[in-house]
């Protein structure tokens, strides 16, 4: 066996904290990372990890060779990819929203790709927010506030979450000029979330929540969108999702005095400590090609 390679499962149990997520974050079954753990631990002569039905305890070996092993890898890492005499080698897992990753990310990526053809990648669309040690993730995009406090964040713009009708609609049916408006008009609705059918505002006179009762509930963004150009009713989504809707006339911004803050878009990571050269050669490339974008400026 490659005694790298023992090297680096053993440092993906202790920062994924089981040997079920470091198996899943290096595609390989729970058995196969214990195998390669145990054999580890033979060589070494010791016990680097206590196991237990409940949790995982690095032993005092465990420490001193975790350290070691971070130095060594960092160290392989560095001298095979080349980062300064020689081209990025190597894979990049990436993951992002549905409708951003497919019109934005995709095409960073591929621009990517094309700059370092010694590196390959997969783009991973998800509109949750997917555990970036469970899924293998070297860099993931995120829309709205982080929950997970211990990721390492790059801001790279921001959105808001936008009302808007079609022409025809609004025709037909007058134009909202507050929230409360809403009441009196249909509403095509995103349940991509879980909660009430509501949408909260920001005015003058403060927050204000509105009740809804929607004639159109979809669980995907684009089939709203839809319903919403063909003169459905009114939606609220992120401003980035039916830019092009709004630029050609397709749709009208509504209530604007009353949307709430904008909400962060950022880049992602576990560390930005011994990161793979590709991997950050990847964060510097998308923040500056995502930064550039209109659709995630100020609105």
């Amino acid at each position: 066996m490659d005694r790298l390679d023992e090297l680096a499962v053993f440092l993906a149990v202790l920062d994924a904290g089981s040997l079920a997520s470091a198996g899943r974050r290096l595609r390989r079954s729970p058995a196969a990372v214990t195998r390669t753990l145990a054999a580890l631990e033979a060589r070494v002569g010791a016990r680097l990890i206590e196991r237990t039905t409940r949790k995982l305890a690095v032993t005092d070996a465990g420490r001193r060779l975790a350290e070691e092993a971070r130095a060594v890898l960092a160290g392989y890492e560095a001298a095979i990819a080349r980062e300064e005499d020689g081209p990025l080698r190597g894979f990049v897992r990436i993951s992002a929203p549905l409708v951003f990753g497919r019109r934005h990310v995709a095409p960073v990526l591929a621009a990517f790709l094309d700059a370092h053809p010694l590196v390959s990648a997969e783009l991973v669309l998800n509109d949750r927010n997917l555990d970036m040690v469970d899924a293998g993730l070297d860099v993931a995009l995120r829309i709205g506030a982080l929950s997970d406090s211990s990721l390492v964040a790059r801001r790279v713009g921001e959105v808001r979450r936008v009302v808007a009708a079609a022409p025809a609609y609004l025709a037909r049916r007058g134009t909202p000029q507050r929230p409360a408006d809403l009441a009196d008009h249909e509403i095509v609705y995103s349940s991509t979330q879980p909660g009430p059918t509501e949408w909260r505002f920001d005015g003058p006179r403060g927050p204000q929540t509105v009740r809804l009762r929607p004639r159109l509930m979809v669980n995907a963004i684009e089939p709203v969108i839809e319903a919403a150009v063909q003169g459905r009713g009114v939606t609220r989504v992120f401003s980035y999702q039916l830019a092009e809707e709004l630029a050609d006339g397709r749709l009208v911004r509504l209530l604007r005095a009353y949307e709430p803050a904008p909400i962060p878009v950022q880049l992602v990571t576990v560390s930005t400590r011994l990161m793979p050269p590709r991997v950050r050669a990847f964060l510097d490339f998308a923040a500056a090609a995502l930064s550039r974008l209109d659709v995630i400026r100020t609105t």
